[in-house]
């Protein structure tokens, strides 16, 4: 039956055309927003992950409860050894130390006067280890715009964008104003080496970015550091398998059950996930949502346009109808055929759409959307250029409301079909 009812359907094309472009064009929709939302909020997880939180992040309850503050009064010590008991309990992960500070930039003249001065924002990353995973993380090399990359103590790397507003070139010194771990003062020389450009609006506009021995030694913080962050190697964060790191790293460092929160250890190590040190965990499920609401409504709107169809078919077809009743077939095996056709017309168009959605999906995935002009002023941590991110969900996504509206509007449209009497439509055949 079923090699029939396709050549029908081909040959046959105000049966078939229609609902065939109405699913084509739906499961593109489908496909393309639903790797556009994946896309963007991806790449929102790993700007996030890359220069704030990491998938984990460990530092002191002290200062997981001021985090955005920025507190390196409260920060870990004795870091080599934290790190090192990371490195053997969990060797999946790279884990990497970093501090985290604000301060003042001033740029001097030829006199040793202030020229120019600028708040900025700083991390002071492992620059020099052999073994540092902050060159993949961060992605300094391909960052750089001008100069070269730090080769000694004493050299930092400076937003593109800041070193252009304050005219400064590759070479000039520049002196760092802010407060040591202990509240006093510190002033620091250092000599810009290049100049760097991340493709994210917080972070192009004003960071500073010098090895961790040396921000180490301006802020009063040897052996210390404010965090030292997690990150899984495949550079994507998994929610459960960081949940399963936390619970394990918590039950060891944290006081017996008996005690409450409070009586920890102020500066004990705590570990936590991207999920809830970001603040994402609400906009992570309202995606979540948005994607089964979006895909809910292309499985009504196509519904409803393909029972639309159905109805105007089945008016035209109440001919053809009336002769297969009259030559013995039944209206069940009538309708069932009915809904064979559909489910043909709603696979043919869902390969075909889904085929071309994950091909345009795929080049935006390449090739990237700039959105960099609507991002001037924010404060988010979203990288100019959003990509769509194919997964194989993405793959078969498209086949939901392909088939589902398919069928739904067929079936709605062809309860007809039992309403008639076989006499009726055969009169209609016969005018």
């Amino acid at each position: 039956m079923i090699p029939f009812l396709l050549k029908g359907l081909l040959r046959d094309r105000s049966r078939s055309l229609f609902p065939f472009l109405t699913v084509f064009s739906g499961v593109i929709l489908t496909v393309i927003l639903h790797s556009y939302m994946n896309g963007a909020l991806s790449s929102m997880i790993q700007s996030t992950a890359t220069f704030t939180t990491g998938h984990v992040r460990v530092m002191t309850h002290a200062y997981a409860k001021e985090a955005d503050q920025i507190p390196n009064d409260l920060a870990l010590l004795t870091v080599d050894t934290l790190l090192s008991e990371l490195h053997h309990d969990f060797p999946s992960l790279y884990w990497t130390p970093r501090i985290k500070f604000g301060g003042i930039l001033d740029i001097p003249d030829e006199k040793g006067e202030t020229r120019a001065q600028a708040p900025v924002s700083g991390m002071g990353v492992d620059l020099f280890s052999a073994a540092s995973p902050e060159w993949r993380i961060l992605n300094i090399r391909q960052a750089l715009v001008e100069g070269r990359l730090p080769q000694a103590h004493g050299e930092i790397l400076i937003a593109d964008q800041l070193a252009r507003r304050l005219a400064l070139q590759v070479g000039d010194t520049a002196t760092l104003m802010s407060s040591t771990m202990y509240g006093s003062m510190s002033v620091t020389n250092f000599v810009i080496a290049g100049t760097v450009r991340f493709g994210i609006v917080p972070m192009d506009k004003g960071t500073v970015i010098a090895d961790l021995s040396d921000v180490q030694q301006a802020l009063d913080m040897q052996g210390g550091a404010g965090e030292i962050l997690g990150f899984f190697p495949d550079g994507f964060y998994h929610d459960d398998r960081a949940s399963d790191l936390t619970v394990a790293f918590n039950a060891h460092h944290t006081p017996p059950t008996d005690t409450t929160q409070s009586d920890a250890d102020p500066f004990s190590p705590v570990m936590g996930t991207l999920r809830i040190q970001s603040g994402l965990a609400d906009y992570i499920d309202l995606i979540g949502l948005y994607s089964k609401v979006i895909v809910a409504i292309f499985i009504l709107a196509m519904s409803i346009v393909l029972w639309n169809a159905g109805l105007t078919g089945s008016l035209r077809r109440y001919g053809e109808f009336g002769v297969r009743l009259a030559i013995g077939e039944d209206k069940t095996h009538v309708y069932v055929s009915l809904l064979v056709e559909s489910l043909m017309v709603g696979l043919i168009g869902s390969v075909i759409g889904t085929a071309l959605g994950l091909g345009l999906s795929y080049y935006m995935q390449l090739k990237g959307l700039d959105i960099g002009a609507f991002l001037k002023d924010s404060t988010m941590m979203i990288p100019n250029v959003i990509r769509t991110r194919i997964t194989p969900f993405t793959a078969v996504i498209g086949f939901l409301p392909g088939l589902l509206a398919t069928f739904l509007g067929t079936a709605i449209s062809g309860i007809g079909i039992y309403r008639r009497q076989t006499s009726e439509l055969f009169k209609e055949l016969e005018a």
